[in-house]
């Protein structure tokens, strides 16, 4: 693309400016222009994006106003989007047939074109003041309350005339709603925006119901095995969020869900405001989650799938934020741990939600918590929010793209809008990517308990391994070593006759090392040499065990042999997600108690919380 610099700034020269008739193969088509606040009002707008795709009338430009606090991240979003990138000031002085803001943030009135504006959550539901940037704000000509406004004091974004009105006059020729009860607010609160209104759904919604029915595709790219529940901590922004601290509730849950849940009866999530990634830094959020992470939390890259999560999730620990709502709103279990109804409208929707949901109970046990919450919740529980949500369920593609062609002045395209559907999660390279269930760097404490064998059956052994993340303020007593907490409710709890240490030999605290009575690894290129060298590396150890493929454990015993424990295909035949190592606990149970390791030549069948992993075992003499 053709760039100029001007005042500082490089401005296009194609497909837009003086020469873009001269230069450009298309110089005819019409210009629509993205307008982009920060990362957060962006993913709305890149949802939108593919309704222009297969159409070469229509030009499609991006800019950023600059006016957020947050614009961290936005240079290469909108690299990564390939469209071209005008500055502001070229923007406002370029003619649009139709800009499109998923934000209030800027000076959207000098935009020289049709303005419409979509919501970037779930409505409009806070309040939050008008920004002092320096700049006159996007209301009747008045500058915004200065940073120590409170919000409970402040006007509800999106729905009042401080952001809605330049002039008295509406600065959006079409305000786009998901729902008719925002429109009544809108009504009451700025009559004259109201004649812009526009009801064309939610689209970020209809991509989250359009993937609910691959939910199990989802969960088995996130690593979620069989028995396993999905926990996700979700939080917006600001101080009084969940991650905020104003009440500081996030230690305790990131201590407690380590703590507490076994790591191989729950997986654990976390998807945070992109505000909260782009306003502290990404360097500075992954440390504070770091010891989360080495304990089993997966963080979702601020533009990763969070949507995809959220289908894949039982359950959901968040706040006021959007998410949390779409999470109620698809049927999932909600625990609200931090809701500053001061800051909402008391008329909203999410409002509502803080009412009905239940609430975390910070500093008392937390499995308790979401026991109770997944076994007293119904699917219909929020029903009446969900029809909150969107009054035009699916619909929103065609809803939108006849409301944006029609403010262009063009016809639709034939072929039927749609929105894409949202795939698996990827691992990979792309900073966007969710990471694997990566192998779990802090020590663990294993309680085993080796079944009476029957005669017919396979040896059985239940496992149930803590994360073991050392002494804190919130450390509560260690687990029980006579009781498996992790038994299913209502059913027989087995006695524990055994427990052991695994640490995994790349674990960040190497002074913990000397008390594994199992060292971990993963990958290794060669295992069987690691093993070995393993076992000579930590002489305090009973066994060294290696992940070799995402089903398999490569174990090496005292007297040298190699046991090879790899998990049969399960009745769908998918190959086992549990994590490989825990195969290699249930060994160390068997040869504690001075068991044959022939006797396991006919299968184990390994028990993690309420599933069972039936393996085949090859014995591999010393050479």
């Amino acid at each position: 693309m053709g760039e100029a610099v001007a005042d500082g700034q490089r401005w296009l020269r194609v497909p837009v400016g003086p020469e873009g008739p001269q230069w450009s193969t298309r110089a005819g088509a019409a210009r629509v222009l993205f307008v982009v606040h920060n990362v957060t009002s962006a993913t709305r707008l890149l949802d939108v994006l593919p309704l222009f795709d297969a159409d070469p009338r229509v030009q499609c430009l991006a800019t950023c106003t600059g006016s957020s606090p947050y614009l961290h991240g936005v240079p290469e979003l909108l690299a990564d989007a390939g469209l071209p990138i005008l500055p502001w000031e070229q923007a406002v002085e370029t003619p649009a047939d139709l800009a499109i803001s998923a934000s209030y943030g800027g000076e959207l009135h000098l935009i020289q074109g049709k303005l419409a504006i979509l919501s970037h959550g779930i409505g409009y539901n806070k309040r939050l003041p008008t920004p002092d940037t320096g700049h006159r704000t996007p209301d009747t000509g008045h500058r915004g309350p200065g940073p120590g406004t409170e919000f409970g004091r402040a006007p509800v974004f999106g729905l009042s005339p401080e952001w809605l009105l330049r002039d008295g006059k509406p600065i959006a020729a079409a305000t786009v709603l998901s729902h008719p009860e925002q429109l009544t607010r809108l009504r009451r609160a700025c009559p004259p925006a109201a004649r812009t209104a526009v009801l064309a759904g939610d689209p970020c919604f209809d991509r989250l119901l359009a993937a609910l029915p691959h939910r199990d595709d989802f969960r088995r790219a996130l690593g979620v095995a069989a028995g396993q529940r999905l926990i996700v901590v979700n939080s917006t922004w600001g101080p009084r969020s969940l991650f905020g601290d104003t009440h500081d509730v996030l230690p305790w849950l990131l201590d407690s869900l380590a703590r507490e849940l076994p790591v191989d009866g729950y997986r654990r999530c976390a998807v945070l405001h992109p505000n909260i990634w782009h306003g502290h830094g990404p360097g500075q959020v992954r440390a504070w989650l770091r010891h989360a992470e080495y304990a089993g939390l997966t963080v979702v890259p601020p533009l990763g799938p969070w949507r995809q999560v959220l289908a894949a999730a039982d359950a959901v620990i968040g706040d006021h934020g959007s998410v949390t709502y779409y999470a109620a709103a698809i049927g999932t279990p909600v625990l609200i741990g931090a809701f500053p109804a001061q800051d909402l409208d008391p008329a909203s929707p999410v409002a509502e939600l803080g009412r009905t949901a239940p609430r975390l109970r910070p500093y008392e046990p937390l499995l308790p918590q979401l026991e109770k919450l997944l076994a007293g919740h119904h699917p219909d529980r929020y029903a009446q929010l969900t029809d909150l949500a969107t009054s035009a369920p699916g619909a929103s593609a065609g809803l939108l793209r006849r409301t944006f062609y029609g403010l262009i002045g063009l016809p639709e395209p034939s072929p039927p809008a749609y929105l894409p559907r949202l795939l698996a999660p990827a691992h990979g390279d792309d900073p966007a990517a969710v990471p694997p269930a990566t192998p779990l760097r802090t020590p663990l404490q294993v309680l085993t308990h080796v079944h009476d064998r029957r005669p017919t059956a396979p040896p059985e052994i239940t496992v149930t391994r803590y994360a073991d993340v050392g002494s804190g303020p919130y450390a509560p007593s260690a687990p029980s070593t006579t009781a498996s907490p992790s038994a299913p409710t209502g059913q027989a709890t087995p006695q524990v006759v055994a427990s052991h240490t695994a640490i995994h030999e790349d674990a960040p605290d190497s002074t913990r090392l000397p008390l594994a009575d199992l060292v971990l690894h993963d990958s290794q290129p060669e295992p069987a040499v690691w093993t070995q060298e393993a076992m000579r590396r930590h002489r305090h150890c009973a066994m060294a065990a290696c992940v070799t493929t995402p089903d398999t454990c490569l174990v090496r015993v005292p007297d040298g042999s190699l046991i090879t424990l790899t998990a049969s295909p399960g009745p769908d035949d998918h190959r086992d997600r549990c994590d490989p190592s825990v195969y290699a606990s249930a060994l160390y149970a068997w040869y504690e108690r001075g068991k044959c390791l022939e006797d396991l030549l006919d299968g184990l069948t390994v028990v993690t919380g309420d599933a069972a992993h039936h393996l085949q075992v090859t014995i591999t003499p010393p050479g």
